[in-house]
């Protein structure tokens, strides 16, 4: 089994900034051939894609974290981040991370392996 574990989670006011970090671990094996993504899912409202990097490092953005978050992975410690800055209270949500065998990580079925989430609030 793989395990997936999200940190860095936490109470801030808005235009602040969090690190999410997500690590595999388990029988992750190497990762560098998957991709990652972040989804997140605020109260009452479906889960939706925030960014992906796949194999080759190239990344994916919804349109609501374009120019605020940045996707980074170091295959090496088998870790994606997700730096977040200009944070909204809209962007209040359980952040997930999730990895798999995809060149479309904005596609939650893809995605094989899941994390528990790390809760992101973010006060006006």
């Amino acid at each position: 089994q793989v395990q997936l574990v999200e940190s860095g989670g936490g109470l801030v006011q808005a235009g602040e900034s969090l690190r999410l970090s997500c690590s595999a671990s388990g029988r992750a094996g190497d990762t560098g051939g998957l991709a990652w993504g972040w989804f997140r899912r605020a109260p009452e409202k479906e889960r939706e894609f925030v960014a992906g990097i796949v194999w080759n490092f190239d990344r994916s953005y919804a349109d609501s974290a374009k120019g605020r978050f940045t996707i980074s992975r170091d295959n090496a410690k088998k870790m994606v981040y997700l730096q977040m800055n200009s944070l909204r209270p809209n962007d209040t949500a359980v952040y997930y991370c999730a990895l798999g065998r995809t060149d479309t990580p904005n596609r939650p079925n893809n995605l094989r392996y899941w994390g528990r989430g790390t809760q992101v609030t973010v006060s006006p």
